[in-house]
Parts: structure tokens; C-alpha cells; sequence
């Protein structure tokens, strides 16, 4: 049954595959017995059964991993060699519309600052905890009666442009979001706006859903059930959002369509890869403008060397615009334009470089599967574009505390 007949359904969980109907409301990770009787005593009239489980910080990221992200998430960094960059770890983890508390040992104006205004945390309670503290700080937590201070709270948006047609923009995004999934065990979105002919939901053997075209077109339609009704699972942590239109069709997708569709997104997903069709319209121009990070895809050769500096120039000259990433696709391929050519023609060397792989990538096609799960040399070459992204490279800066979190 297509979406515009079932929004009435509330049987799908986007990001439950199996079928439950909604996510945990709480889940919380403490160190010792104190805590553990606060939290239940203040919280028993709101949760006879809190879900309260003994262990920090670095218990509750690696209970996320496998788990969906509750509503409400309470961790301990008590006694944490590095609180910071545990909690920069749990924020790649959980999903950007979950709430999260924190507790610790230190109890001063300054650090509570921190850690709410500057870093993004609903709360900090400083140990040790009381009844009557846990029921006045962390019920309108649940219960959404506080205010939320933050205006664009959700993931980074990254739009893959092909610089033209056939260079591999499609297989470099719908790879380029499993490998971040895989790394960062965050929430990942993959957004095909090809809207006829895309084959992002084929690269994975599947099928697109019906939905998006309309979402597209009439963003009064579209709210956060829509959004879980043309999602397509694949795994636990990538939703494919696809449309598979005929040749003979004519969408008209909007800008205001793509504006809605990405803040509903943002607020479920931690990375959101957009496969974008080029010369961009009005649809795929608002992309560019909300979008962190841009990649242009060329192929070694003099046509796409000309297209991928004009798409850089223009990407570089649109309010708003993100960085703008050049990746190199099918290097070293039979006629190929030298490497002291390309890197005369861009003013630099390709940001990514991506081999010549035409049978592990012809391979992966016809059986469906993802190129990073067939060619270890193609997961190798796109592996410093992933932690360019995720920020998970060696050497990263840390931000504030939840930076990733929230776009600001």
C-alpha cells in the first residue's frame, strides 16, 4: 500500500526494523547504587520501569551501537579518563532527536555552562543525586515540556555531485554511506534525487518505495510517519529514500519539498549523503546551500577535469555552501589523463582518489551488493573520505561536546 493511503499507520519505526511501534522512551547508564535508587524513585510515577542499567559512559556507546537510541538518555561520566571525547563518541552513535542527560562528579556554574550551553546537553546533574532533583530536572525531559534551545539540531548533510553522467557519483554515495554507518555506528540517511532513472536503491538489491516524488512536490504532506513509510531498511543503521519514476514522467520536485524532506530528516539521522543530480535546479540549489560538505566526481579525463572545476567554482560561490571535496573516480584507467595533469587542471591534487576497478564494480552491479563488501582496495581508497566526513580520522579537533549533534 503506497504512503498517501496508510498515514494513519503508526506500525513502522524508522530505524526499528522489526516492526515496533515506538522507541524506548529512557535508557540510562549509571555507576553506582545512589543514583540508580534516585533515578527510580523520582521517575516511578513517570516510568514504573525505567530502563536503568549499571556502567558509564563507555557502557551506554556501546549499548547504542547495537541498540535504537531512546527518546531520553542519561549517562554517567563519573570517574571517565576523558569525558569529552566519550561523549563526542556516544553523539556518533545516537540519533540526533534523542535527548541527552548527563551526570558527574563536578558541581560548579562554569562546567554546568559547558556542558548545557556550549556542548548541547538537555541537562547536567551533579552527583549526587535526589529524588526530588531527578523528578524536577528529567521530567519535562520526557514528558517534552522544556524548551529546546536549539534551532537547527540534527546530522551533517553531504551532496554527491556527479560532474557529469556515468562518472560513478551514484556508486561513490550509496558506498560512501555504508562505510560511514560502519564507522561511526550512527544513524545514516541516503537520498536519491534522480528521481527517474536513479539506481542508488539497485546498487543494494533493492526495490524504491512510493512516496518520495510526492514529498517532493507537496511538502504539506509530509511529516515524520511519511518519512518512515518511503524509507527502504537496508541493515540496521542506512534508510534509502528513492523514488523509481518513468521516463515519460515529469517531476517537479521544489525547493520548499527538499527544505522539509532535510529538516525532518535531520532530526533522525547523524549523516544524510544526497546523490545529486547536476547542472542543479532549484531542488538541488537548496541542497548546496544546507549542505556541510560537497564532493564533485570526475572521471581522468579532459571532459571531466573541465566539468569538475566549473562545479567547484560554482558549488564554492553559493550562500551557504559547504566545503567543496574533489574525488577522483577510475584512476589509472586506459587513457587516462596523467596525475601531473589533473593536479595542473583542479590548482591541487583530488581531495579522494578512487582506482580503476571496472570488474569488482561490475561484479557488485550485477549481484546487488555494495563495491566496499567485494573490493578491499576500493574500501581502502574511499576509507580517508569517510573519516573526512564523520571527522573520525586520526588527528580530528574536537569541537564542543555535541557539535555533531546539533548544526551549528
Amino acid at each position: 500500500m503506497p504512503p498517501d493511503d496508510v498515514t494513519s499507520d503508526r506500525s513502522a519505526s524508522l530505524g526499528a526494523p522489526d516492526g515496533r511501534i515506538d522507541r524506548p522512551p529512557f535508557l540510562a547508564f549509571v555507576t553506582d547504587e545512589n543514583s540508580e535508587s534516585a533515578l527510580r524513585g523520582g521517575l516511578v510515577e513517570l516510568l514504573p520501569a525505567p530502563d536503568i542499567r549499571r556502567g558509564g559512559i563507555r557502557a551506554a556507546i556501546r549499548a547504542l551501537e547495537r541498540e535504537e537510541s531512546p527518546r531520553l538518555m542519561l549517562v554517567d561520566i563519573t570517574g571517565d579518563s576523558d569525558p569529552l571525547e566519550a561523549l563526542e563518541a556516544l553523539s556518533l552513535v545516537c540519533a540526533p532527536d534523542a535527548r541527552v542527560a548527563v551526570i558527574g562528579g563536578q558541581n560548579d556554574i562554569d562546567f554546568y555552562r559547558q556542558v548545557t550551553r556550549d556542548l548541547g546537553a538537555a541537562e547536567y546533574l551533579a552527583t549526587p543525586l535526589t529524588r526530588d532533583r531527578v523528578l524536577n530536572l528529567l521530567a519535562p525531559l520526557l514528558t517534552g515540556d522544556e524548551v529546546d534551545s536549539f534551532d537547527q539540531r540534527g546530522g551533517r548533510i553531504v551532496a554527491v555531485c556527479g560532474a557529469k553522467g556515468g562518472v560513478g557519483g551514484t556508486t561513490l554515495a550509496v558506498n560512501l554511506a555504508l562505510q560511514l554507518g560502519a564507522t561511526t555506528r550512527g544513524h545514516v540517511a541516503l537520498l536519491d534525487l534522480h528521481m527517474r532513472g536513479g539506481h542508488a536503491a539497485m546498487l543494494l538489491g533493492l526495490r524504491a518505495s512510493n512516496g518520495l516524488r510526492s514529498a517532493l512536490e507537496r511538502p504539506e504532506r509530509i511529516d515524520a510517519l511519511y518519512l518512515d513509510r518511503i524509507a527502504v531498511p537496508f541493515g540496521d543503521r542506512l534508510r534509502i529514500f528513492a523514488a523509481d519514476e518513468g521516463l515519460d514522467t515529469d517531476p517537479n520536485p521544489t525547493a520548499a519539498g527538499v527544505t522539509t524532506l532535510l529538516d525532518l530528516m535531520s532530526r533522525r539521522f547523524n549523516q544524510i549523503v544526497i546523490d545529486l543530480p547536476m547542472p542543479p535546479q532549484g531542488a538541488e540549489r537548496a541542497v548546496l546551500s544546507l549542505a556541510r560538505q560537497a564532493l564533485v566526481v570526475f572521471g581522468p579525463d579532459l571532459g571531466g577535469l573541465r566539468d569538475a572545476e566549473a562545479a567547484r567554482r560554482m558549488i564554492g560561490q553559493m550562500a551557504g555552501a559547504g566545503r567543496t571535496l574533489t574525488v577522483l573516480n577510475r584512476a589509472g584507467m586506459p587513457g587516462a589523463l596523467s596525475a601531473a595533469l589533473i593536479r595542473e587542471g583542479l590548482g591541487a591534487d583530488p581531495d579522494c582518489v578512487i582506482p580503476d576497478l571496472p570488474k569488482p564494480v561490475a561484479k557488485a552491479l550485477n549481484e546487488g551488493k555494495p563495491v566496499v563488501d567485494v573490493s578491499s582496495v576500493f574500501r581502502r581508497a574511499l576509507a580517508p573520505l569517510t573519516q573526512e566526513i564523520s571527522g573520525t580520522g586520526h588527528g580530528h579537533k574536537r569541537p564542543n561536546l555535541f557539535k555533531r549533534l546539533f548544526k551549528l
